[in-house]
């Protein structure tokens, strides 16, 4: 069999792809190196069509970072797609979902254990950066979190996937109207890797204070 074997021409020539077949052009630079990395992230070069964006995600996202603010995200699967070297030193996202507190909190609140995940999140809600890319219901909970008078995260990076909640949760983000800088995927499509891909594509190449 005759396959390429040499990895940094495999990831030149994934990323000259991604180059000459999406619709790019649409996007403002640092948004631009997003999108690229949430498409090599699924190979589907028309995701283009279904992004939403408000505000200076990258910048927002880096400063956040600068200022050691944390990284808030669903599931471990997202926490464990952040690569850690592009990261300031030492520093490493933070996932609620599997403390001890949250299953007894689901059934007190009646709602999803990913859900009832967000309610740790407030003491450092402000300013941090969101990364969620599993569960619409983590995304829904935040937004009516913020609505109600919770502080506001710095940037939204939200791919929830799925057929029941991923459309809507992503809908409700691109519509909600917070001020709050934020990057998304509108219909079923998403994912972890999606989401940590997204995040990765703003550290890659950061330079922290």
């Amino acid at each position: 069999m005759d396959w390429l074997r040499d990895p940094q021409a495999i990831y030149d020539e994934s990323f000259a792809t991604i180059e000459r077949e999406a619709a790019l052009d649409q996007f403002p630079a640092p948004l631009r190196k997003i999108v690229v990395r949430m498409i090599h992230a699924c190979g589907m070069v028309d995701l283009t069509s279904d992004i939403r964006w408000h505000g200076d995600v990258a910048g927002s996202a880096t400063s956040a970072l600068n200022a050691r603010r944390p990284i808030l995200c669903d599931c471990e699967m997202v926490r464990s797609g952040i690569i850690r070297r592009f990261l300031p030193q030492g520093f490493e996202p933070t996932c609620t979902l599997n403390d001890p507190s949250v299953p007894t909190l689901a059934k007190q609140m009646q709602t999803t254990r990913s859900a009832a995940a967000v309610e740790l999140w407030k003491a450092d809600l402000e300013g941090a950066i969101v990364v969620i890319g599993n569960a619409p219901t983590t995304l829904f909970h935040l937004l009516e979190q913020i609505k109600a008078g919770a502080p506001k995260p710095a940037a939204i990076i939200a791919t929830p996937v799925g057929f029941v909640g991923a459309v809507e949760s992503k809908q409700a983000l691109s519509e909600a109207k917070l001020d709050i800088p934020f990057v998304t995927v509108l219909g079923r499509r998403g994912g972890s890797a999606m989401a940590s891909a997204a995040l990765n594509a703003i550290t890659i190449d950061g330079e922290w204070s």
